[in-house]
């Protein structure tokens, strides 16, 4: 038979803790499960990590922040450019190449390109990347050398010759009303009557009139040639989009040479998805990216514009 004695001090302290607070119950809770309490939230997907992780286990992003050398803000330990202040926060990494440097190097000893960076000659723009920012121009000879090469493919061929179309078509004016293209025939034809008139006085018995190259259209067949010009822009850069690569001098200089002229574009990265004014703003481009066609009222939604 159990002596009844040796319960009462279980059975005493059961009573105690059934006694306890609410607030003494989550204390204790608390102190059981220390881990869960430090557990790291990943900033980019959510998920809850060890306190000893690094990376986080769901998405990979570095769950370690870095600081800016020059503003103090904040920035991705794998980051070479702050997007906050817009500087190149990497002094053992060349810009323009992506070579090592050393503390002493006041040129790179791969490409040559001053730590300082490079003024354009075009714009006069002081730029830390190969292409500059401003206006586009390559600025070292590997840039120089990659436009050269990338002119010879087809897909950047054809990527030149509809931007080139989609900007003429910009500048044409369309015809506003069926009235407005009535007019403009009649201009025409009197056009015509009055050259042949005066090549018949200088002798010409049939005179030949050049017809225009362009001819005006109507404002909805116009916008209809255009949207199907950007559509098929639109299919080339996702074509053409830079893939990932471990040096982001890499992945901007090859973004930056396919980029083509008349088009107003913007490039999305792969690591936040921000709209940026090219490459150059992006503080983690190794992470790839794309040129993307930008419409009318977008120009706010542009990170890096100040």
């Amino acid at each position: 038979m159990t002596d009844e004695r040796t319960q009462r001090p279980e059975s005493s302290q059961l009573q105690m803790d059934m006694t306890d607070s609410p607030k003494e119950q989550m204390q204790q809770a608390q102190a059981m499960q220390p881990q869960m309490a430090e557990s790291v939230v990943c900033p980019h997907c959510g998920a809850s990590n060890d306190p000893d992780v690094v990376f986080c286990i769901s998405c990979g992003a570095s769950l370690r922040m870095s600081t800016c050398p020059n503003c103090g803000s904040e920035i991705d330990p794998d980051a070479d450019f702050c997007e906050v202040c817009h500087h190149y926060v990497r002094h053992d990494v060349c810009s323009f190449c992506g070579a090592p440097l050393s503390s002493q190097d006041a040129f790179c000893p791969e490409c040559g390109s001053p730590r300082g960076g490079i003024v354009c000659p075009t714009c006069h723009t002081l730029n830390d990347f190969a292409f500059c920012k401003q206006c586009g121009s390559p600025l070292t000879d590997e840039a120089r050398q990659m436009v050269r090469q990338l002119k010879l493919q087809p897909d950047y061929q054809e990527l030149v010759q509809l931007a080139r179309e989609y900007n003429e078509l910009s500048m044409q004016l369309p015809y506003a009303s069926e009235r407005d293209q009535v007019r403009d025939m009649a201009s025409q034809q009197l056009r015509e009557r009055v050259l042949k008139l005066l090549a018949q006085d200088e002798g010409v018995a049939n005179p030949v009139i050049p017809v225009p190259e362009k001819k005006r259209i109507m404002k909805a067949d116009l916008d209809a040639k255009k949207e199907d010009t950007l559509a098929k822009l639109s299919e080339l850069l996702n074509r053409m989009a830079a893939p990932p690569n471990p040096s982001p001098a890499k992945v901007r200089n090859y973004a930056m040479a396919q980029k083509p002229m008349g088009v107003r574009l913007a490039w999305v990265c792969n690591w936040k998805h921000a709209m940026h004014s090219s490459p150059c703003g992006c503080a983690k481009p190794q992470l790839g990216g794309q040129w993307v066609i930008l419409g009318r009222g977008t120009k706010q939604e542009i990170k890096d514009d100040k």
